[in-house]
């Protein structure tokens, strides 16, 4: 592996992509309806919190003072409101794109699912944490269900 400063600077470009991404996703969901804007940005905010906090222990891990691994991840993170503001606007013109880009950022997420997690659960011997990852399952899919149920009431 490269220098401490090679991983940071990729972290840091891997996760401003990412979160290029997230924002595409965003507003692709707000175009659609704002309940759909709604379920998927909670959706997104639940994934990434645990994963910016994970970017910044790497990025301390690599020799970053605190402040420095907050900027980095704070100036990552500004991509997301790029990405959403762009694709907003892109979207806006180009409505017939927006089930299309949905389906590949929902891909994206139960790729994740199926080739990360899924696998980790079997090689869980403890009934209690496999448990414990199937009621965290369950509510990654309420964050989507319940909110879209509620907006949709007639």
């Amino acid at each position: 592996m490269g220098s401490r400063d090679d991983v940071a600077t990729l972290v840091v470009i891997g996760d401003g992509f990412h979160n290029l991404v997230d924002g595409v996703l965003i507003a692709s969901a707000f175009v659609v309806d704002s309940s759909v804007g709604i379920a998927a940005t909670l959706a997104i905010v639940a994934h990434e919190v645990p994963q910016e906090v994970g970017d910044f222990m790497v990025l301390l891990d690599c020799g970053l003072s605190r402040a420095q691994a907050l900027a980095m991840n704070f100036a990552s993170s500004l991509a997301s409101v790029v990405g959403g503001v762009a694709a907003y606007f892109a979207l806006e013109d180009a409505r017939q794109a927006t089930p299309y880009v949905l389906a590949l950022a929902a891909a994206g997420f139960i790729y994740i699912a199926v080739a990360d997690l899924i696998p980790g659960l079997q090689r869980v011997a403890n009934t209690r944490g496999t448990l414990w990852q199937v009621v965290l399952i369950a509510a990654g899919i309420a964050t989507i269900a319940v909110p879209h149920a509620l907006l949709h009431q007639h």
